[in-house]
């Protein structure tokens, strides 16, 4: 299964390293963008994802995780801005090394961001 739809609305979400162009390497030591089936450059941004919790809850601890955006976010989304995700999805992936380990995990994608107003947190 691909592109599962997540629903993070019970967790805060925090800008760690603002939205830049993905790269990756390009087998030559130099980096190269990361685009889409149609040309799009792909952007990657960091965020600490912590459970909101009821008032006299304890939250526990949260978890930095890095979402692939499918446009330019634009400006305002400097460190440290609360964010949501626009139309947020998880897939799930394995790889298998050359020496017979298989490393998995899910990775996240979402259509854009949008800045959280201090209101709307609550």
């Amino acid at each position: 299964m691909r592109d599962i739809p997540v629903v993070l609305s019970g967790y805060k979400l925090t800008v760690v390293e603002p939205p830049a162009p993905k790269t990756r390497d390009d087998g030559n030591g130099g980096q190269i963008a990361v685009v889409d089936r149609q040309g799009v450059t792909q952007f990657v941004v960091s965020l600490f994802a912590k459970l909101r919790v009821q008032p006299g809850e304890r939250a526990p601890k949260g978890e930095e995780i890095k979402v692939t955006l499918a446009t330019d976010p634009g400006e305002g989304f400097g460190e440290d801005t609360r964010v949501e995700l626009v139309d947020a999805r998880l897939n799930a992936y394995q790889i298998d090394t050359e020496d017979g380990r298989s490393i998995s995990g899910i990775s996240f994608k979402a259509m854009g961001l949008k800045p959280l107003h201090a209101r709307a947190e609550k």
